[in-house]
């Protein structure tokens, strides 16, 4: 499982965080995800905890919490969204396209 965290300040590192959700037990991953323009923090991440018992504390103990100047929203992550097709110059899904066979 994993832990959704947001409204977190844009100054943020990995360390903070896994410093933090420490606290509730063993943390395994720690995800920042970061702007593609700017390269900043999007003020969000992912933290991953050894077992689910000490995700529920840190969630429990953490969503709402005040933490460098902002209120934290932490909750359990929702599973991705794996749609395929979309996007892509000709709709997304997996035909060839070849502008020779017109008629």
């Amino acid at each position: 499982m994993s832990i959704y965290v947001g409204n977190l300040s844009y100054d943020v590192t990995q360390d903070d965080l896994n410093e933090v959700f420490a606290e509730y037990g063993q943390v395994t991953r720690v995800h920042l995800p970061l702007d593609r323009e700017t390269g900043r923090v999007r003020g969000f991440g992912f933290v991953e905890m050894v077992n689910e018992e000490d995700e529920e504390k840190a969630i429990e103990a953490l969503d709402g919490a005040t933490w460098m100047g902002r209120d934290m929203r932490v909750n359990k992550a929702k599973p991705r969204d794996n749609k395929s097709g979309g996007g892509g110059r000709y709709g997304g899904d997996n035909r060839k396209f070849s502008g020779s066979n017109r008629y």
